[in-house]
């Protein structure tokens, strides 16, 4: 909730950021286009309004994609037991198919190729630098633990895993790699320092 400071005049919002995120979230999972007329004029908003909130429409999704893979990422880390390589490993692996299979995604690589790859790749935009700030904090937990002594430091090591990542799972189609997830698993296992 804004404060006194950050409040601004006039007739509050139909609806809050949190639940324009959420339908534009439902609508790319349901591989629909995420407009941003259309969710400010469903949830009774101005577009002023998610302008305010997203700046463009890439900006909305790319917080929505950021969103989704950081409750994704850290649901299957969640869900694995253990410590160590293998473990980061296997979340990584799991992580990987899960976006290579996400419909939504697909729907919007295939219809907007550049703007997406744009969102997803992007040093400057939401998605890469919160996935590569949340790898290395996934790879400082098991290191903290004592389960892990990576070869590399752990933000060059998260950077170069997010970046094999992209190139696998949906931007080097050319060299014929799109959505290949085994050998993305080979080469993080390598990375990651696991003996085949």
């Amino acid at each position: 909730m804004p404060d006194a400071a950050t409040a601004r005049p006039g007739r509050p919002a139909a609806a809050t950021r949190d639940e324009a995120l959420a339908l534009a979230t439902r609508r790319l999972l349901a591989a629909e286009r995420v407009d941003v007329q259309a969710i400010a004029r469903e949830l009774g908003l101005a577009r002023a309004t998610m302008h305010r909130w997203f700046g463009t429409r890439e900006g909305l999704l790319g917080e929505v994609l950021a969103n989704l893979v950081e409750e994704r990422l850290l649901a299957i880390r969640r869900s694995i037991p253990g410590r160590g390589p293998k473990a980061l490993l296997e979340c990584f692996d799991r992580f990987n198919r899960e976006v290579s299979a996400t419909r939504g995604l697909g729907v919007l690589l295939a219809q907007e190729q550049e703007r997406a790859l744009r969102i997803l790749n992007s040093s400057a935009g939401a998605v890469q630098p919160r996935i590569v700030t949340l790898i290395e904090k996934l790879l400082n937990d098991e290191i903290e633990a004592g389960a892990f002594a990576p070869a590399i430091a752990p933000p060059t090591l998260a950077y170069a895993i997010v970046r094999l990542a992209e190139s696998f799972i949906y931007n080097d189609a050319i060299v014929g790699i799109l959505g290949d997830t085994e050998r993305l698993r080979e080469v993080e296992a390598v990375l990651l320092g696991i003996e085949p």
